[in-house]
């Protein structure tokens, strides 16, 4: 048989080219099937809350993850993070996942941009054969290494044993005095206490520290280091040394035996080592006026020692390098033409023209990763892929345009592409029409949210999602117009000379009682200028999409405070006390504490959750669940969605006002879908900022900055969005958004373009008007992108 008849026959390994999901059940899916084609770009679509993210990263990326994690040794998935598998009956045709998503980086005070890459460690290398003068090894450029020193004896038992004299020496770069933080904390004593005061007068201003409280403040007034009815101010040098700085010793109060510290080393512990997120808002706000962060004045801010800073090539210290502005940068490591490090030179110049190429070249390698907001952190860690030679994985991508102007769209878009035509398969959850355009292959689900949610309505090209009917296909082409007239401003919030980050002293007028949107490219400056340099005080509340903070535990219901009023009716009703409807005080199931699963640790293997069997996870004892208001027990109420709850709170016996009035807010800023029990971990980004919106919205604050309140929505929540931002201005307070949406855009009274570019190229302001003006112009890159988008 000749070569050319053997391959007309199809090889049996060729016969693979979907991926088949049959009946998943992960999350509101609702025994969904689909095939998707390989080697193909498949972009999913639908309403927030329709169960894409459970389609695409809980049942086939954490399936694929899982499967792949179980070829390693049972010693070495003791290691890993566990999995259990998803719902769903079969998956076939599996690839290896890889998962790009908006987890932001990990805001550990260490941790930079040039860390997270693997551009920091090339560099070091590269300083450390270059470098003049030559300090050491790469670690010595490293501010996360401290440099060591030890010498002493070493016995080697090997035959004869020997004792020799050793040396031991390991130099890092790490800047002695901010411990490679680049800030230093000072604490502000005369937040601590009235120097004036004596202790026995009641000196300390430190929330919770009560004159009689044993361990707090008769451990100093009764220590015997000090003397408790002088004065703090007339004390001896010995005597305030021992009160802020003296070193941990054991006393007797009353007979009682106690550790007597420093006032200093004791605030750090009991405040500083906690999380500034988790703390109650009164300690929060003492610890904000008593700690103040100042650039460290040893390294000046670089993290690094003196030595690291000393070695140059070229003039350049590597402190200098990390300052500039990696598309500058780049430009100086291809100036450098040494053979002996060529293949370095080589590599570390492709990482830095991803950065550029993927649309953030605007950030310096010394930038803390804390810092990126989702969309930047998620374009970071594909810098890691678009040089990678793996072929045939699955890429798996979450909103990848989120924070992108639509002039950066188009980049991101020929990088899913370049992605797909070296073999790969690519998944996207996407939103935006620009992206869904260049899909091969639509998923849309729907046709609701939540449990509305979880199916699949449409299958096929993007050409058949537009004439399909379904809601993503309906408002597909959807454009929204230029407003005939625009509302007068009542005023004006004036900022003046800003130069936060890349702002060129820039002078602004933002007008109040309006609908103001400040667009411009990626790395333009626009937060710098909302968050960072409008003034405190003038009365604005801040949404933004940072992680809620809460456990399991907490949901909606608990977090918009609408728990108090139902617990409050339910106890008035049956004349019992609030505490009993509280799945995490008193009503709490015996069996599982309230958490209405029991989760059972198998040390190396995965973790199983299981609903709990005495209260069939309703989270509560049985005798709460006898009291019953408006009919309903208390577990049936928290299952309710927002929607439903607001008419039952609404009318009728169980009418209860206050918590309407919450319920009616949540239902405003689109999230009427939510059930009020469902724990706030399940949450998206966007999901989360609505959320606080809604809690923000009884506030008294008068000018509201929204930070991309679009993020995870479907076109055709665009318009509710819009809706309710008219209806915040017309009810009297001023909106600023913070926004690439075209559809807002439009919609806005006054627009405020940053530009012309990113970073230092940014920073001015290249225009502020009107957006039909800012269309009639065209003199900018949003300009442009907006006449486009509405047709003109």
């Amino acid at each position: 048989m000749s070569m050319t008849e053997r391959s007309s026959e199809p090889h049996a390994a060729d016969s693979h080219d979907l991926i088949r999901v049959l009946g998943a059940r992960v999350n509101n899916l609702k025994d969904v099937s689909v095939e998707i084609p390989k080697r193909r770009l498949t972009v999913f679509t639908g309403v927030s809350g329709s169960g894409k993210s459970s389609l695409v990263f809980g049942t086939i990326a954490a399936e694929s993850q899982r499967m792949i994690n179980e070829t390693y040794s049972a010693f070495v998935q003791g290691f890993m993070p566990t999995q259990a598998r998803p719902e769903v009956d079969v998956l076939e045709g599996l690839t290896t996942a890889i998962i790009v998503d908006q987890q932001r980086l990990g805001a550990d005070p260490r941790s930079t941009v040039g860390t997270a890459t693997d551009a920091n460690a090339m560099l070091r290398i590269l300083f450390s054969r270059l470098g003049q003068p030559h300090i050491g090894s790469p670690q010595a450029f490293s501010f996360n290494i401290a440099t060591v020193r030890a010498s002493g004896a070493i016995t080697v038992e090997r035959g004869a044993r020997k004792t020799e004299k050793a040396t031991f020496t390991r130099i890092g770069g790490m800047c002695v005095r901010c411990e490679g933080r680049g800030a230093v904390s000072d604490i502000d004593l005369t937040q601590l206490y009235d120097d004036s005061k004596s202790l026995a007068e009641g000196a300390f201003t430190i929330p919770g520290w009560k004159s009689d409280s044993f361990w707090t403040v008769r451990v100093y007034a009764e220590s015997g280091f000090v003397d408790p009815d002088k004065p703090i101010r007339d004390y001896t040098k010995k005597e305030l040394h021992d009160f802020l700085y003296g070193e941990p010793v054991k006393v007797k109060v009353d007979g009682v035996n106690l550790t007597y510290e420093g006032l200093i080393p004791k605030i750090q512990k009991s405040f500083l080592s906690k999380d500034r997120e988790g703390m109650q808002p009164h300690i929060r706000a003492f610890v904000d006026r008593a700690v103040t962060f100042t650039t460290c004045p040893e390294c000046d801010g670089t993290r690094l020692s003196e030595a690291a800073r000393s070695s140059r090539i070229g003039g350049v210290s590597i402190a200098d390098a990390c300052a500039m502005q990696i598309s500058d940068l780049a430009g100086w490591v291809r100036g450098l033409d040494e053979p002996s490090v060529a293949p370095l030179l080589g590599t570390l110049a492709h990482t830095l023209d991803s950065f550029v190429e993927i649309g953030l070249g605007y950030l310096s390698l010394d930038r803390p990763a804390g810092t990126l907001s989702g969309g930047e952190a998620q374009r970071v860690k594909m810098i890691r892929h678009l040089g990678s030679s793996l072929t045939d994985v699955t890429y798996v991508f979450d909103e990848p345009t989120i924070g992108l102007h639509p002039h950066d769209i188009q980049r991101m878009n020929n990088l899913l592409l370049r992605l797909r035509d070296k073999g790969n398969t690519v998944l996207v959850v996407e939103h935006k029409p620009e992206t869904i355009v260049i899909a091969d292959h639509v998923v849309d689900l729907g046709p609701g949210a939540g449990t509305a949610g979880g199916t699949v309505c449409f299958e096929g090209t993007v050409e058949g999602l537009r004439s399909g009917g379904t809601i993503t296909g309906r408002h597909f082409d959807d454009r929204s117009t230029l407003k005939e007239t625009v509302r007068t401003p009542k005023g004006t919030l004036e900022i003046r000379g800003a130069d936060r980050h890349n702002l060129q002293n820039v002078d602004v007028d933002i007008p109040l009682g309006v609908l103001v949107v400040v667009t411009g490219v990626a790395g333009s400056g626009k937060s710098s200028l909302i968050h960072g340099s409008i003034p405190r005080g003038a009365g604005v509340v801040s949404v933004d999409q940072s992680a809620i903070r809460g456990s399991r535990r907490s949901n909606p219901a608990t977090y918009t405070g609408l728990l108090d009023p139902i617990r409050k009716a339910f106890a008035k009703a049956n004349g019992v006390k609030p505490a009993l409807f509280s799945a995490n005080s008193e009503g709490a199931c015996p069996e599982c504490n309230g958490a209405g699963v029991i989760y059972t640790d198998l040390a190396m293997m995965a973790g199983v959750a299981t609903v709990c069997e005495e209260c069939e996870g309703k989270r509560f004892q049985a005798s709460v669940l006898e009291y019953r208001f408006g009919g309903r027990d208390i577990s049936e109420v928290l299952a309710m969605s927002v929607v439903e709850a607001e008419e039952f709170f609404g009318a009728g016996e169980a009418r209860t006002p206050a918590a309407h009035a919450i319920l009616g807010r949540l239902a405003d800023v689109g999230l009427g879908y939510l059930s009020l029990g469902q724990p706030l971990t399940t949450l998206s980004g966007g999901e989360r900022q609505r959320l606080k919106l809604a809690t923000h919205m009884a506030e008294k604050g008068g000018v509201y900055v929204l930070d991309e309140p679009t993020t995870g929505l479907h076109l055709a929540d665009v318009e509710q969005l819009l809706g309710l931002l008219d209806r915040l201005v017309d009810s009297g307070k001023s909106v600023i958004v913070i926004e690439h949406h075209q559809a807002v855009m439009a919609h806005a009274d006054w627009i405020i373009d940053l530009g012309p570019g990113a970073g230092h190229d940014g920073g001015r302001i290249v225009f502020e008007g009107t957006p039909a003006e800012l269309v009639a112009a065209r003199s900018t890159l949003t300009g442009e992108h907006l006449a486009a988008y509405v047709g003109t």
